[in-house]
């Protein structure tokens, strides 16, 4: 019979919180490990996915930094687990989460893929549990937003996987970081591909448990090896999808995963992906779909192999056939989970028999290969009892009109045209009157919506207007005359800064100094000087002549431009002349 966890020295209050999950007696691997976690000591943890490996760590954790309270401390966590993909964070911390809030400890949990923002916010609000994927920890390390010199104890959970992945240098340079004489942990399958050396790295004196050896397969697995002819596979495949339990079916490439997710969502059995093509928001909707039971299907790549744990998976497939053993022995561990039993079916074509059968003997199953069609007898004993098909709904696509129409609707509602390109707001007039809507066309010349009242509007201006400017007397609707000096309609006063008057006495006065001037022949350089220094000169003027086109190039040339400039915008060069380049034109 197996042991209580309080037999094992775990405190009661977490004895509590795993009754009340259902979980009352402790797995092997739970029970080598606990003992000697609980007393501080360094573990080395070998277990084939699904024994338990995560209830293993999480206890001596939670039990170890709630016998030693501390103020938590922003950007400081007193413990570090990490793994190597999101979806196994994410299922450590559903383990974690609820052990902890009994003794009042706080988790958070970081990787890549999504913004850093609310990570960050959660570091900087005190974390004692810190559950992490390895490339995002260290940049958050690198930018100074976390911070190791405080951790007490530390897990590594699937070593073997991440030397697959090639985090284990990252790893290294993160756990040399922590304080050293801490209590490390580490799981893995196996201990090659370098993961040996981080056990002589950090752990000391390790107490060593395996619990099976790594090749052998989940004693409650039913283990089947289906061949048939290439015509007949999608049919296999809708098939033992049409069962009535949850299933897994696991495919090579991302692209035929979503494509099958689709069709047999068509053929009436409610499907979702995964993948690493989706969003992690995507990720999260599709995982609750299939975890609630609106979804019976799950499509998915390798991604999924580890750290995904839904209750009630009876069926896994592997419809593309690993290339590695261990990977069909973590594909497999989806379902026959926590001592419960469940069914692993791999498809073969004729042309992959010879690689189907080494794969098998890598990963220690022996079973027949069996020849079938998507009607044998052992096909319906494997899916057993099949479901009613789910008619298939397709989503709604909005049409171009309707999203154009949509946009332009939302634009007038948020002030048209002019709002989207930063121009005037809706601000009401000191009056109370909203302004006047306005007609332009580009270049030319425009009606007021209000009386009949024309205006000449020309480029020049229309950025002045962009800039705030504003016609001084009028009502409120009135838009400020052109550049060359109009008067303001409706009984407004004529603007008090026109730029026109200022320009016609400047040329006044630099014809007087020129004829003053005991310099013949310079007058007009001189009144050309003279302008371009008195320009500015007056009060509330800008320096070097204003602040518009009109002021730095002159009424002529901007008169110039706006002629030729009727017709549409230039697309001309912007210098009037181009400096030669050795006789070429380029």
């Amino acid at each position: 019979m197996s042991p209580t966890f309080t037999s094992l020295g775990v405190p009661a209050i977490f004895a509590e919180v795993l009754a009340a999950q259902g979980i009352e007696t402790a797995f092997p691997i739970q029970e080598a490990t606990l003992p000697t976690t609980l007393n501080g000591g360094d573990v080395l943890g070998r277990g084939q996915t699904g024994s338990g490996k995560t209830l293993a760590f999480s206890l001596p954790v939670v039990a170890r930094l709630a016998a030693d309270p501390k103020p938590r401390k922003a950007r400081f966590p007193r413990a570090l687990i990490m793994a190597p993909t999101r979806e196994l964070a994410t299922q450590i911390a559903k383990v974690v989460e609820p052990l902890a809030k009994a003794v009042d400890l706080r988790t958070a949990v970081v990787f890549g893929g999504v913004s850093q923002v609310r990570q960050e916010k959660d570091l900087n609000a005190g974390v004692d549990i810190l559950i992490a994927c390895p490339g995002r920890l260290e940049d958050l390390l690198k930018q100074r937003v976390a911070d190791l010199s405080r951790v007490e104890i530390s897990v590594l959970d699937e070593a073997d996987h991440m030397a697959d992945l090639g985090f284990l240098p990252v790893v290294k340079r993160i756990l040399d970081q922590a304080p050293r004489g801490i209590q490390h942990m580490l799981f893995s399958a196996t201990l090659d591909n370098g993961v040996d050396k981080l056990v002589q790295r950090y752990l000391e004196n390790p107490t060593v448990h395996s619990v099976d050896a790594p090749s052998a397969s989940v004693n409650t697995m039913e283990h089947h090896v289906f061949m048939v002819h290439n015509d007949d596979k999608k049919e296999l495949i809708r098939t033992l999808a049409s069962g009535s339990g949850r299933r897994i079916m696991f495919m090579r490439t991302k692209h035929h995963a979503k494509k099958m997710a689709v069709w047999l969502t068509k053929c009436g059995i409610p499907t979702v992906d995964l993948h690493g093509n989706l969003s992690q928001n995507a990720r999260d909707r599709n995982l609750a779909a299939f975890s609630e039971g609106s979804a019976r299907v799950l499509v998915a790549t390798d991604v999924a192999a580890r750290g995904v744990h839904v209750d009630g998976v009876e069926l896994v497939v592997h419809v593309d056939p690993p290339a590695e053993h261990k990977a069909y022995l973590h594909r497999s561990g989806r379902t026959a989970r926590a001592g419960s039993s469940g069914t692993v079916v791999t498809i073969a074509t004729p042309d992959q028999q010879s690689d189907v059968k080494s794969l098998l003997k890598a990963a220690g199953i022996k079973v027949p290969i069996v020849k079938v069609t998507p009607n044998a007898q052992v096909v319906s004993d494997v899916v057993g009892e099949r479901a009613e098909p789910v008619a298939y709904v397709a989503p709604q696509l909005r049409s171009t009109t309707s999203v154009r129409k949509d946009t332009l609707n939302d634009s007038d509602a948020a002030g048209g045209r002019g709002r989207r390109r930063g121009g005037r707001g809706t601000a009401k007039s000191s009056n109370g009157e909203a302004p006047r809507a306005r007609t332009e066309s580009r270049g030319g010349n425009a009606s007021a919506g209000r009386g009949g009242e024309r205006r000449t509007e020309n480029r020049s201006e229309n950025r002045g207007e962009g800039r705030g400017y504003a016609a001084a007397g009028g009502r409120s609707g009135d838009r400020r005359n052109d550049s060359r000096g109009a008067a303001a309609p409706r009984g407004g006063e004529r603007r008090t800064d026109n730029r026109a008057d200022r320009r016609a006495d400047s040329r006044q006065d630099d014809r007087d100094v020129a004829r003053r001037s005991p310099v013949p022949n310079r007058g007009s350089a001189a009144a050309r000087n003279n302008s371009g220094q008195r320009q500015g000169s007056g009060a509330g003027s800008r320096p070097r002549g204003g602040n518009t086109i009109a002021d730095a190039l002159g009424t002529e040339k901007v008169e110039a431009a706006n002629g030729a400039g009727r017709g549409g915008r230039s697309r001309g060069p912007r210098r009037a002349t181009s400096p030669a380049s050795n006789g070429r034109n380029f």
